[in-house]
């Protein structure tokens, strides 16, 4: 007890001092995206190349803007998300590095596995919607296209409508993939319990499928896409869950036997 007390002593520093280790924090991290936007914008058309793949392989070769500046405020927004995405890990580091000390070791070694988790997770729900999710409702909603009583039905998606499009396949596959680390910090907050969410499996089943039908086009495809991962990573959770409870209880028993 008297080790975590000066443990805990050790990292107290007064309110100024966190202030200006905020501050130095928050800065680093602007600078990691100024950088990595600067760099983007230079390489935004081939950024945007890579994004609109999925597009072009569903037959679509067109894309228009109707406005003046529409085709402008598109790379921008290109290499403002590129940006956001590469500079992740060194603000996920510097957010580390802000709270680290503040915890206790024994805190740092439980949290550190899911930092590192979570580029990994959104990468693979990113990924999922790239190669998977995008094509196929584009294959559907480009489907529309033909002969309608008589008149030529065309697809002709903006630029700027295209860009958003994509954006909300992968930001929302890629949060919706880091649904096993927001539970297992619920529970290692103490705030759920793994009976809890074993008991409320059959609301997780049918929140999962609402996300999905909000987060995809109303095709059954994408939607599936989207929901049965979103329950295996519920299960996963709880498996996961499961095994720390153990690592936790061994870790307990051999506390109270060296107390001894």
């Amino acid at each position: 007890m008297t080790e975590i007390v000066d443990e805990l002593e050790d990292s107290r520093a007064p309110l100024l001092d966190h202030l200006l280790e905020l501050r130095r924090r928050l800065l680093y991290c602007i600078a990691a995206i100024l950088v990595a936007f600067f760099v983007c914008w230079y390489f935004a058309e081939d950024i945007f190349a890579f994004l609109v793949q999925p597009l072009l392989h569903a037959g679509q070769k067109t894309v228009i803007y109707t406005q003046v500046f529409e085709a402008f405020f598109v790379q921008v927004k290109v290499a403002f998300f590129s940006a956001m995405m590469i500079s992740f890990p060194v603000i996920a580091n510097q957010l580390w590095q802000f709270v680290a000390p503040g915890l206790y070791r024994k805190e740092r070694r439980a949290l550190l596995p899911f930092l590192l988790a979570t580029p990994v997770l959104f990468l693979m729900g990113a990924s999922m919607a790239y190669f998977i999710a995008i094509p196929m409702a584009l294959h559907f909603l480009l489907g529309y296209s033909g002969m309608i009583g008589g008149v030529q039905q065309q697809a002709l998606p903006a630029i700027g409508n295209y860009l958003s499009f994509v954006m909300q396949f992968l930001f929302g596959f890629g949060a919706a993939f880091l649904l096993p680390v927001l539970l297992m910090l619920l529970e290692r907050a103490g705030i759920v319990t793994r009976k809890q969410l074993i008991g409320a499996r059959r609301y997780a089943i049918v929140g999962a499928f609402a996300i999905a039908a909000v987060l995809t086009p109303p095709d059954v495809g994408s939607q599936l896409l989207l929901a049965i991962p979103l329950v295996i990573l519920y299960e996963a959770a709880i498996i996961g869950i499961w095994f720390t409870e153990r690592r936790r209880a061994r870790e307990d028993v051999a506390a109270a036997a060296n107390a001894e």
